[in-house]
This record gives structure tokens, C-alpha cells and sequence, in this order.
């Protein structure tokens, strides 16, 4: 049987981001459920190129299809001018076993997935009237998490911190295409806003803690391998909502797992994300919430069929 391949032209054609963000968001629910199946990732770190790649599976309970996925992200790449995440998603019948098909994506689909989660994430915690956000990070993630966000809700201002201006203010530029108020800020300054959310392969925290106000929400979506860090210990000791998209991961390699280990929180502290995008969240207006996403497998494999499925008709 011939395996049919498809590549980026025709993924990007065949589904919209309002699909994605419903089909994460379903599958971050069945996840907090119990619905799924995910065995621990695999993880390669390659520090002589500035790179790393994991290995996720998933399942999501009585779907058709289960993924394996690889996804890469070499972070030197800019220089050489070419992408810093590539990867492919190999789609299996969960009932046969055979390979239905190899979606050739080049790390799109982990970046959808990625951005989705984080944007229903970011806007579930926050407070309804919170409408500054401020982005770490000036890659493709960023943008995404900046314009899928404020397809969730009012973003009056988007503020920029990257490690250097060129890149921040080209983000900013990109982001004006989107309709977006965008401006580069210090650390300090962006480490204030109402929304917070961190996209960078940072290996020390990327804030401090004591700059985030109360009231604040922040989301990490960078610390997918254990010599990440993105968020401070201090962050989680003065949350009062501590969110993980899966509680194992996160404790692993996630930035909950180093407060734990540091001593700033308690292992039971979280709560499954999905959970809270069942509902309100009933928070106070002056507590800091904090999410902590390191990308679940059942989630690739629900998003990566929902494409399946768009392409095969």
C-alpha cells in the first residue's frame, strides 16, 4: 500500500485556526479526563548545533488514529536563514495499525498545537477585563500566540521582549500586519502587563517574579526539555492557580517540576488545564495565575487527524 504524503502547501490550505484551537481544546479536556493515551516522551539534546528533538505518541480514547511525532528545533538556524522547527507526523490506524499517512509539515502542526494551547490556556486564567499582553520571545511561536490570543479575546497592546531589536521590532512589524498595537519593551516592563507569555528555548528564567503584578496571568510554553527554564520558582510560590498541561511531564521536565524541586510549591498544587477550560475559572482579581505547558502527544494526534480527515475529503 502506497502511503500518501502530504506536505506543507497542502496543510496549510485545508484547516482554519478556529479548527485548531476547537480541536486542542477538546483534546486538552479528554486529556484531563483520562481519555488518552500518552507514553513519555523521547528527548535528544544536540548542544553543539543549539539544538534538541523530542519523539511524542498519543492517543485519544476511541479516536480512529493515534501520532508519532518528531519535532525538532535547532535555534541557530536564523542565521543560516533557514526554519529553527522542522519535523513530520506519522498517522496510524488505531484499529489496524497501518499507516494512513505522513504529514510532511515541518513542524507546523506542533507549532499550531503549541499556540493553540497556549492561547485558550492564557485567555481561560486571565482576568476577563485583562487586555495587555506581553510577549518573551520573537520567533514563529510568538507571533502565533500573539494573533491566536486576540482571535480569543480584546489584545489592546502587545509587548515585545527578545534578546536582540532587530528581531523585536521585526515581530512588532509582523504583528501590525495582524492589527495588533505592538512595541518592543525591557524585561521589566513587560514582566507588568496583564498577560504574560513566554516563547523562548531559554535555559535560566526569562522574568522575574517580583515584576509580575497582582492580577497577572502568565503562560510558559518553552520548558519542553529538562535544561529548559523559562519561569522562575518564585513565580509559582506567589501563584494561586497553578495550571500544567500534563501534571507528569510538567514534574519531569516542565518549570513546575524546578519549583517543585526548589522548594517554592508542592507537587499537588496544579490542576489540569483542560479542566479550566471547562468552565470559569473563579479567581480573585489581585491572584497571580501561572500555566505551565510542555505539549501533550494526545493532542498532536487529535489535531493531526482533524487535518487527516480535511485533506482525505
Amino acid at each position: 500500500m502506497n502511503v500518501p504524503v502530504f506536505d506543507l502547501t497542502d496543510i496549510e490550505r485545508t484547516v482554519t485556526s478556529r479548527q485548531v484551537l476547537d480541536t486542542v481544546q477538546d483534546g486538552l479536556i479528554a486529556h484531563a479526563e483520562g481519555r488518552t493515551s500518552v507514553p513519555p516522551p523521547l528527548h535528544m539534546a544536540f548542544p553543539e548545533a543549539d539544538g534538541d528533538c523530542h519523539v511524542k505518541a498519543g492517543l485519544i480514547t476511541g479516536a480512529p488514529n493515534f501520532t508519532v511525532k518528531i519535532a525538532t528545533g535547532f535555534y541557530s538556524n536564523s542565521a543560516l536563514g533557514i526554519p529553527s522547527n522542522h519535523g513530520l507526523v506519522c498517522v496510524v490506524s488505531a484499529r489496524t495499525g497501518q499507516i494512513r499517512a505522513v504529514l510532511d509539515d515541518r513542524g507546523l502542526l506542533t507549532a499550531w498545537r503549541t499556540a493553540a494551547a497556549g492561547a485558550l490556556i492564557t485567555h481561560a486564567m486571565s482576568r476577563p477585563d485583562a487586555t495587555t499582553l506581553a510577549v518573551f520571545g520573537t520567533g514563529e511561536q510568538a507571533r502565533l500566540q500573539a494573533t491566536w490570543l486576540a482571535e480569543l479575546r480584546t489584545v489592546t497592546t502587545v509587548l515585545v521582549h527578545g534578546r536582540t531589536l532587530h528581531r523585536t521590532n521585526a515581530l512588532c512589524e509582523q504583528l501590525h500586519l495582524h492589527g495588533l498595537n505592538a512595541r518592543p519593551a525591557a524585561a521589566q516592563d513587560a514582566a507588568a502587563a496583564d498577560m504574560i507569555i513566554t516563547a523562548t528555548a531559554a535555559t535560566t528564567p526569562v522574568l522575574d517574579a517580583t515584576h509580575v503584578r497582582q492580577g497577572a496571568h502568565v503562560t510558559g510554553i518553552g520548558t519542553d526539555m529538562p535544561h529548559k527554564n523559562e519561569l522562575p520558582p518564585a513565580l509559582f510560590h506567589r501563584a494561586q492557580v497553578i495550571a500544567t498541561d500534563d501534571h507528569a511531564q510538567c514534574i519531569d521536565h516542565g518549570d513546575f517540576g524546578h519549583a517543585v524541586r526548589a522548594g517554592a510549591t508542592t507537587e499537588d498544587s496544579d490542576i489540569a488545564a483542560g479542566e479550566l477550560l471547562k468552565a470559569p475559572l473563579d479567581r480573585p482579581e489581585t491572584a497571580i495565575t501561572v500555566a505551565d505547558l510542555t505539549g501533550v502527544g494526545a493532542l498532536d494526534a487529535a489535531l493531526a487527524s482533524t487535518v487527516l480527515d480535511q485533506l482525505l475529503r
